[in-house]
């Protein structure tokens, strides 16, 4: 689910620049949409209203192609409902993280229905396309590599050139969970986990000591305020900014118990769900420790 809440993330913040890049044209005027599709409710990954165009573009990610429902079942009924409530045209992509032989499925066919949308597979992409906006940046380390150079490699040094050490620690954060489907664990981290260290002030003394398990402790806070970050923002779109307790709460959280949190937040009605959450979890930490 990493994988999902973050592209769901990207695609939210950076909307212009998916679209962009999606479709292939300049875009003006648009707006993000709520992604929950009313009737039993379903919830499609990006719903972007493109206002100069008055067009809908729908993105899905996914992992593997195989889904329950089926990708193309799911897709008519996203459409469906979309066209239903905004009664515009509706763009879908279906957009493949991870390379596979199998065959993708670009359509739903039964008796007198027919629906079809589009399917893009990152692996096949440009990379240098994707390196061009921030928003996809992360995405390119999945893309097609050169045959002269380590694709993961040039997007750590791209990284690095950002302004801030606070969006450099971010995008490598996100890198890090995108990298995980293609790369080997030590190349990640040896590329992109070090580039964070080094920010520390405690780095060089790590170093010197030469002690392992200080740097895998970097490492997992690392993902961990990367996976804290995501959560904040996807928080703060649905309910506005949060109480200072409620932030707290959220800090103290263990990353596994983050991540629970990032599935659970699509399924939260209002703020008070995600209060119950937190208190709910809460009273499990303190069980624990009692126990």
């Amino acid at each position: 689910m990493a994988f999902d809440n973050l592209c769901k993330y990207l695609a939210e913040t950076y909307p212009e620049q998916f679209a962009e890049w999606l479709l292939g044209e300049r875009i003006g005027d648009l707006e993000v949409l709520k992604t929950e599709l009313q009737i039993e409710p379903i919830r499609a990954d990006s719903v972007t209203f493109l206002r100069g165009e008055n067009l809908i573009l729908h993105l899905e990610f996914q992992v593997e192609p195989e889904s329950r429902p089926s990708m193309p079942l799911r897709m008519l009924d996203y459409w469906v409902r979309l066209y239903r409530r905004h009664n515009v045209p509706v763009q879908q992509i279906v957009l493949f993280l991870k390379e596979t032989q199998q065959d993708i499925p670009t359509e739903f066919r039964t008796a007198n229905t027919w629906h079809r949308y589009q399917i893009l597979k990152v692996w096949e992409q440009d990379s240098q396309l994707l390196m061009q906006n921030e928003g996809t940046l992360p995405l390119a380390v999945l893309a097609r590599e050169n045959q002269n150079t380590s694709l993961l490699e040039e997007v750590a040094n791209r990284i690095g050139e950002m302004p801030t050490s606070e969006r450099r620690r971010e995008l490598y954060a996100q890198t890090q969970i995108f990298a995980g489907l293609r790369y080997d664990k030590n190349l990640i981290y040896r590329l992109l986990s070090e580039d964070i260290m080094k920010e520390s002030v405690v780095y060089q003394d790590i170093i010197q000591r030469g002690i392992r398990e200080g740097l895998q402790q970097g490492l997992q806070q690392g993902l961990q305020q990367g996976e804290e970050k995501i959560v904040f923002r996807l928080l703060k779109h649905r309910f506005g900014d949060l109480s200072e307790a409620t932030m707290q709460k959220i800090q103290r959280l263990s990353l596994s118990q983050i991540e629970n949190l990032s599935e659970a937040l699509f399924d939260f009605k209002s703020a008070d769900d995600l209060k119950t959450w937190l208190d709910a979890t809460t009273t499990e930490i303190i069980e624990g420790s009692e126990n």
